[in-house]
């Protein structure tokens, strides 16, 4: 086991493997989804082309508390009956019924703007905010009324067709240099409508080209350009252009806000899993490397208690995120009609910790480090050195991401 590691006297000679292996990390994570500025990356790497190694950490270290502590809203707005509630509830993970959802109804509900704060990411607050247009929010004072500026950017729902007043809000939202975004909400209603009125010629994908060229005459018939438009529904989030949604988000949302906001989409791809895999993944690399994990030989021994207690609170803040934690396990074993301990067997990250007579948890913690290593080119092949705790991180958390893969394609197959 020790062949997996460096010789404790190369150290010194560490640094300029650091600066071309971060380097080399920053170039191969994809623009789209760094969870860093493009500005403070490429100020880590001048520090690391002038050796600064401290300077760079530093930056590290300020970024990642930014992250972790900038918050983001989104408002949601439309007419009565466009679905934003059941939209807030989905994108919280919540159900309707659930303590703290949004409340859903055939009537207008929302008559001051409402917040509702993710259950497992707090610095993210959904705002369902009344239909402009209302008698208490007339389109002349709407956006000062629901205080525009404090959002990120605006969802404009619609069930229908978007009426003029909402596309103008649209028009006033660009001025103030706010991106929106339109959601055609309850596809599913209208698929299954035609589909029980014309029952022999019903067409899926015919209907749904139907719906969005309608929902665009409404943008030419008010002689604006018309945007990318997206056909949801609420309670089927894989079908129709929700991972499209999610997708433009994340790319138009502020480097140092995004890690927080995929952490909070609902596991509903694969694709999706995959993007928080290594979104976190990410967050584990910077963490270590802030606390000067990188170019520290990681030589293998005995983990301290407290190594053991921060591991046990990783894994099991990742089995949250990630929705296979005991609760969501529950909750899906009630759905299914399953006993909960079915859905455990199937699945790697319940068991990681337990261990049996004969094995310690020091002993599993290191074993587990040495079948990481071994996957991972002995942990040289990159130049990148973690304490051993980092990669117990990173072995978890792809012990967990995969975990979820099997938890969908479980669901998918009782479907």
């Amino acid at each position: 086991m020790g062949q997996l590691f460096s010789d404790t006297s190369k150290s010194e000679d560490n640094g300029g493997d650091l600066v071309s292996s971060s380097n080399a990390y920053f170039k191969k994570i994809n623009t789209k989804t760094k969870i860093i500025s493009p500005e403070t990356i490429r100020l880590i790497e001048l520090h690391l082309s002038k050796g600064n190694i401290l300077g760079a950490s530093d930056l590290i270290s300020d970024a990642l508390k930014n992250i972790e502590s900038i918050p983001i809203n989104i408002a949601v707005t439309g007419e009565s009956g466009a679905g934003k509630s059941s939209f807030i509830n989905a994108l919280r993970g919540i159900r309707p019924e659930e303590e703290g959802a949004a409340e859903v109804g055939v009537v207008e509900t929302t008559m001051e703007r409402t917040p509702y704060q993710h259950p497992k990411i707090k610095t993210l607050t959904l705002w369902d905010l009344p239909g402009i247009g209302t008698q208490k929010f007339p389109p002349k004072t709407y956006l000062e009324k629901v205080k525009f500026e404090e959002y990120d950017f605006f969802i404009i729902a619609s069930a229908t067709r978007f009426t003029k007043l909402e596309l103008d809000l649209a028009k006033a939202i660009r001025i103030m240099k706010k991106n929106y975004y339109f959601v055609r909400t309850k596809v599913d209603f209208d698929l299954e409508n035609e589909k029980r009125s014309k029952p022999r010629t019903f067409d899926r994908e015919k209907t749904l080209k139907k719906i969005r060229g309608c929902t665009m005459k409404t943008f030419r018939e008010n002689n604006m350009d018309v945007p990318q438009i997206f056909l949801i529904s609420s309670y089927n989030l894989s079908d129709y252009d929700f991972p499209v949604l999610m997708d433009t988000l994340i790319k138009d949302i502020p480097a140092q806000k995004r890690y927080n906001f995929m952490l909070s989409l609902p596991k509903i791809t694969e694709a999706a899993i995959d993007r928080k895999h290594k979104a976190m993944q990410e967050f584990v690399w910077l963490e270590a490397f802030k606390t000067g994990a990188l170019a520290t030989i990681p030589a293998l021994g005995i983990l301290r208690d407290n190594d053991v207690e921060k591991l046990r609170q990783k894994l099991n803040n990742y089995r949250q995120l990630f929705g296979v934690d005991d609760e969501s396990l529950e909750f899906m074993a009630k759905d299914f009609q399953v006993p909960v301990a079915q859905l455990k067997e199937i699945l790697k990250s319940p068991h990681l910790l337990k261990t049996d007579r004969e094995e310690t948890l020091q002993d599993k913690l290191l074993k587990y480090l040495e079948i990481f290593a071994s996957a991972n080119g002995g942990l040289l092949a990159t130049g990148l050195y973690f304490r051993k705790t980092y990669y117990l991180q990173l072995h978890f958390l792809d012990t967990v991401a995969e975990d979820a893969k099997v938890l969908l394609q479980w669901k998918y197959s009782k479907h």
